[in-house]
């Protein structure tokens, strides 16, 4: 038993040397590993260091970088809802048909943004609203009777000559519902030009006929006004004229909350309106006063939704606060000059757009004090310091040598 129990316990004696011989063998070389993993480390050590360096000089961006929870589509949704008050005054005085107009405006201008890009292999920014927004304001600047195909060329001209050749949104110089209205004045100038339909409400007070002229027409025209012609039915839209021009109030109603919503400022309507008004109301109309003649063109045309919808483009006017007054006050003046002595009674449309391409002259004017430059002026100053410093100096030299 003795020698049985001795045979059995040598095997586990050797079992567990064997055992043991290959613990200790990673454990031996693990030494090894570890100083030459540790003996390489220190040299790659500085390249993340490098790299992480060189993408830091690498990341820049354009400048100013302004983080705002505005974007280009909401701005333009914005002001589709300010446009929502005039077109329900075109609806109520002219039926359902310039809301085909406008339907047909919008769709055509998307669909040549779209396609014009796609053509291009561009990206699809149809979705910012901007291209749909031009065809609405273009829209807005017809006559209630206009021909549907007329709106098609019009945004055509407004979406590829003026917006997508000049590299789109935020690049053209022009305002592009203008410039499309201003070609099709030049080309189709008898649809957009001549007598009006007759609004509902003069027709339900019994005016005959199925057109008549604009009160700006008859307020340059040389002829009397017209019964009709009153500041009560220009306030309300009870006048004939463009789809978007009609009623004073709703014009107004949508300035107001496109001030509110901080889409624009008051410096370009005040100025443009306070021009307009300050001009007439001193050189007047004879056969009316001054206050009468001021109130009936301030109200009458497309002057105030020029002001308030068109000339605060933000690509094609100032963006300086005192540029934005300059600019202001020059489309005013445009406007009076060319409704006195232009043979066209309106003179909106061309007024914003001969401004629109004075526009960056204008910021120049205004342009901002960088954050550690300085002015013309401060130059100066500091031309006349240096002066007045050397002349101390030699004074000085003067006072030492004479003791």
């Amino acid at each position: 038993m003795a020698e049985e129990n001795k045979t059995v316990a040598a095997p586990a004696v050797e079992l567990k040397k064997t055992d043991a011989k290959p613990e200790a063998k990673p454990a031996a070389a693990a030494q090894p590993a570890a100083a030459a993993a540790a003996k390489p480390a220190a040299k790659p050590a500085a390249k993340p260091a490098a790299a992480k360096k060189e993408r830091l000089i690498l990341d820049v961006a354009y400048q100013p970088q302004v983080k705002t929870a505005r974007t280009a589509r909401s701005l333009m949704l914005d002001v589709i809802i300010a446009l929502i008050p005039s077109v329900i005054v075109a609806v109520v005085q002219y039926g359902f048909y310039p809301l085909a107009v406008i339907a047909i405006s919008m769709a055509s201008a998307a669909f040549f943004e779209w396609g014009y890009r796609k053509l291009l292999k561009k990206s699809n920014t149809v979705g910012d609203l901007s291209a749909c927004l031009t065809g609405m304001l273009l829209a807005l600047t017809l006559p209630s009777n206009t021909p549907l195909w007329i709106p098609v060329i019009g945004t055509f001209f407004a979406i590829v000559v003026v917006k997508q050749l000049y590299g789109g949104i935020g690049k053209n110089f022009l305002n592009p519902a203008l410039a499309g209205r201003a070609f099709l004045l030049a080309s189709y100038g008898t649809f957009l030009s001549g007598k009006f339909a007759v609004p509902a409400s003069l027709a339900k007070a019994g005016v005959d006929g199925a057109t008549m002229a604009t009160p700006l027409a008859e307020l340059y025209g040389g002829s009397a006004l017209s019964s009709t012609v009153t500041v009560k039915n220009l306030l309300l839209g009870a006048t004939p004229g463009c789809i978007g021009e009609l009623s004073v109030i709703a014009i107004l109603m949508g300035a107001a909350y496109l001030l509110a919503a901080g889409v624009i400022t008051w410096h370009i309507p005040v100025s443009f309106v306070g021009t307009v008004a300050a001009l007439t109301v001193i050189f007047g109309r004879e056969g009316y006063s001054n206050v009468s003649w001021m109130l009936l063109n301030l109200c009458s045309g497309s002057m105030l939704f020029g002001a308030c919808f068109m000339a605060t483009d933000y690509a094609s006017s100032p963006l300086t606060p005192g540029g934005q007054i300059i600019y202001g006050i020059g489309c005013g003046i445009m406007v009076v000059l060319i409704r006195y002595f232009g043979g066209y009674p309106e003179g909106t449309t061309y007024a914003i757009l001969l401004m629109n391409v004075c526009a960056w002259s204008i910021d120049k004017l205004f342009r901002r004090r960088q954050l550690g430059g300085y002015s013309r002026g401060d130059q100066q100053i500091i031309d006349k310091a240096a002066k007045y410093s050397r002349l101390a100096k030699e004074y000085s030299e003067k006072a030492g040598d004479l003791k």
